[in-house]
């Protein structure tokens, strides 16, 4: 007998549907044949599932079985297809002959029949969504995420004896069907508070400014100067993520297996710390299903890189086509992969191996030579795609005995959601959210300039010789300070707070 039994591939953070298609005849030498570019894991799903089933008392495999995993063009992997896999052979021996054509099977088997919950489980179920499915049907733990998506009946199952059950009609269906959960909660709560933060206004200027526009931001000062600090306080300032933000973040969290709370969106723009010995393959993703990296993680949130130039330079160079783009695309030797990868970028290093040149207190003991070859592990085109750098300075001992009196996080972030209302106000049209992803038609459009202002850019140009993407970061951060002081236009007092901010292009050539 035949039958075909639906569900999905993932690709990215996207799905594509896949027909699971069995065939049992009666006649011939035993054989189990998977056909259709199936992976490793999909041929050990047939090991899983052999046993699975002949542990419930299904023992048909003493006749000649063929599996195709359909289109065929297309490689399959994952463990989820173990289910699906189960279903159609059960269909095929004729143990079930409910129609199936309007239910997608997703889940991983044990040896017991047991069900497991899997990654990517939320792409696929708005995938079934969108192709126009009525049921899903999913491990117990996915019931929640699956159930975020509306328009679908959505059931949630422990074991395989349950789902034979239902099917058959055995069990009732109601008992196994998973409603949305209702505990939607958008407060923001962190540990820490830039009230914390003592001194450090031009820091922490330049972190407002930097999150009111998501713009890159580097931060070079010496040790126990504050920038971690800062970096750790930057997204108790941003505002929740937009439904479509929220969406696409909670996809990627679902395929790379991070989604704390599987009954909800992910609303809170996530924070990622990465440790300087990463390797380059941890940030961009990869290994052999190409799982995305620390920067497709960080979509729509922070990247921070603390200790900034220790990191390899060529773990640090596969920064910069995902900074200007906003995707990246991981190629392994069995897939090619793009996801998404608009990240705001936060670094933090120290000025030489020592951390103390041009400190004020401490000396300096690096040489020269030291010194250069230590900043020359930053490359310019890097350096170029940060629009804000920044120094932050030592405390004295008045700042660091000082009781914190600066504005608290919610104060701040109250500022920064009204310049990202402004932002997607302006760009509704555009498809970007924000001015540091603004294109060059859209500087054009929305970064014009005074007479006053062309005339100082020119002759800061002059000294220090920008060049036509720096030009274009001072414009973009020029119009996020504009849109914080709640001008029209840009004026010529946010062309120098930009200016300021960019100066210190020339930080790796000032020896």
């Amino acid at each position: 007998m035949f039958s075909k039994v639906l569900t999905f591939h993932l690709v990215g953070i996207d799905a594509v549907l896949v027909d699971v298609e069995v065939d049992i005849r009666e006649m011939g030498l035993p054989s189990f044949t998977v056909v259709g570019l199936a992976e490793g894991a999909v041929k050990e799903s047939k090991e899983r599932v052999k046993s699975a089933l002949k542990n419930l008392n299904f023992n048909f495999f003493s006749k000649p079985i063929t599996l195709n995993l359909a289109p065929a063009d297309i490689k399959k992997d994952g463990s989820h297809f173990d289910l699906p896999i189960a279903i159609g052979l059960i269909a095929a021996a004729g143990f079930i002959t409910k129609d199936l054509t309007d239910t997608v099977f997703v889940g991983e088997l044990s040896l017991d029949g047991d069900l497991r919950g899997v990654n990517g489980v939320l792409p696929m179920t708005l995938s079934a969504v969108s192709s126009g499915i009525k049921n899903i049907i999913v491990p117990y733990e996915n019931g929640q995420e699956a159930a975020i998506v509306d328009g679908i009946n959505v059931y949630g199952f422990k074991n395989l004896s349950e789902v034979v059950g239902f099917l058959v009609g055995d069990l009732e269906g109601e008992r196994f069907k998973i409603e949305k959960s209702q505990k939607e909660d958008d407060r923001l709560l962190y540990d820490v508070d830039f009230m914390d933060v003592k001194g450090q206004f031009l820091a922490r200027r330049a972190a407002e400014i930097a999150a009111s526009g998501m713009h890159n931001m580097l931060m070079i000062g010496s040790p126990g100067s504050g920038k971690t600090m800062i970096a750790k306080r930057i997204p108790t300032i941003l505002p929740p993520m937009s439904l479509e933000e929220s969406i696409e973040t909670t996809k990627i969290h679902s395929v790379a297996g991070i989604l704390k709370n599987k009954g909800r969106l992910v609303r809170e723009r996530y924070f990622s710390s990465i440790h300087h010995t990463t390797s380059d393959i941890a940030l961009i993703g990869g290994t052999r299903d190409a799982r995305p990296g620390a920067i497709s993680i960080a979509h729509n949130g922070v990247l921070f890189l603390d200790e900034f130039l220790e990191f390899k330079r060529t773990v640090l160079e596969v920064l910069r086509q995902p900074m200007e783009d906003g995707v990246i695309t991981v190629s392994r030797a069995n897939r090619t992969v793009t996801y998404p990868a608009k990240f705001m970028l936060v670094a933090a290093c120290n000025p030489c191996p020592c951390g103390f040149y041009g400190d004020p207190v401490k000396q300096c003991v690096c040489s020269e030579i030291q010194v250069k070859r230590y900043r020359s592990r930053l490359s310019g085109p890097l350096m170029d795609r940060i629009d804000i750098h920044v120094h932050v300075a030592s405390l004295n001992f008045d700042e660091l005995s000082s009781i914190p009196n600066g504005e608290s996080s919610e104060t701040i972030r109250k500022r920064v959601e009204q310049v990202h209302l402004i932002q997607r106000e302006r760009f509704k049209k555009d498809k970007i959210y924000f001015n540091s992803q603004m294109a060059e038609k859209h500087i054009k459009k929305y970064c014009q300039l005074n007479q006053d202002s062309i005339s100082l850019l020119e002759k800061v140009n002059k000294k220090y010789h920008f060049s036509a993407r720096s030009y274009s970061k001072i414009l973009k951060v020029a119009r996020t300070i504009a849109d914080m002081d709640g001008a029209e236009g840009i004026e010529t007092k946010h062309i120098m707070e930009a200016v300021k901010f960019r100066i210190t292009d020339q930080w790796t050539n000032e020896l």
